[in-house]
């Protein structure tokens, strides 16, 4: 065999190498893209915002979403509330980038607004609904991509939603921080029954690097429960004592929520 057939024969098996890489690394990007996940949080003072609010979010900004596609919208309150800061957390899963846009463009007309809502579109300056809008946009973990409807059994009314926020001190120790999520500490909460909602890396917002999630719980007995379990857990503590993950968080948030009566969690 020629000099000139074995570099044509090695070119092409280099080549059919490279093709094969590629199309299993396309195929791994497909199964694991996910959703884009807005937490858009309503700041606001008196009660007759928070009814105008309620009144728009629930006969207008999720009708359209449900028409939309989006089904699992969830709408949740503080349950300490700070009277003068109240607040609404609405929660919003969108399929692609391009499903985000359209929402949240403050540029044109609101894509939610509707004709019967006309209290909160058409407010006046000086009486407007809200204080605020205060928007944060995640990216899913890897492993877990998608939205995760929970599983509880309990009294709606004295459902827990437990938001967390974790800070890291540097880009670098936040993805070290979610490579620890990755390598089991989302196994262990799914293990132990947190009932988690989502977990994201926040990539737009006011308090960056930092992750969050939503876990649940029937009642508050039982996420002190859980939680106390999770403390004991033999994996959690081969995880904490891991060197490599030391110091990945420089600041953790807890906020307690209940869902409204026309949240679809």
């Amino acid at each position: 065999m020629s000099t000139i057939s074995i570099i044509t024969r090695r070119l092409c098996g280099a080549f059919l190498l490279a093709a094969f890489i590629l199309f299993n690394h396309v195929s791994i990007a497909q199964t694991i893209k996910g959703d884009y996940y807005q937490i858009k949080i309503y700041h606001y003072k008196t009660p007759r915002q928070g009814a105008v609010l309620d009144a728009y979010l629930q006969k207008s900004f999720i009708p359209v979403l449900h028409k939309k596609g989006i089904k699992s919208i969830g709408v949740f309150k503080p349950v300490e509330t700070d009277t003068a800061d109240r607040k609404i957390y609405v929660l919003v899963p969108y399929a692609s980038w391009k499903d985000v846009e359209p929402d949240n463009v403050s540029a044109i007309k609101p894509a939610t607004s509707t004709a019967d809502n006309k209290t909160y579109n058409d407010a006046a300056y000086n009486d407007a609904p809200y204080t605020r809008i205060e928007t944060i946009l995640l990216s899913p973990f890897v492993t877990r991509p998608h939205l995760m409807l929970p599983k509880l059994s309990g009294d709606r009314s004295k459902r827990v939603y437990e938001l967390r926020s974790y800070e890291s001190p540097t880009e670098a120790y936040h993805h070290n921080k979610v490579k620890m999520f990755n390598s089991g500490e989302t196994d262990i909460f799914e293990r132990l029954g947190f009932n988690p909602v989502f977990y994201g890396s926040v990539i737009a917002g006011n308090r960056m690097p930092n992750l969050m999630y939503l876990t649940t719980f029937n009642d508050k007995q039982s996420r002190d429960d859980h939680w106390k379990a999770f403390d004991a857990d033999a994996q959690w503590k081969g995880l904490i004592g891991d060197a490599q993950y030391k110091n990945n968080v420089s600041k953790a948030d807890i906020i307690f929520l209940y869902p409204t009566d026309y949240s679809d969690y």
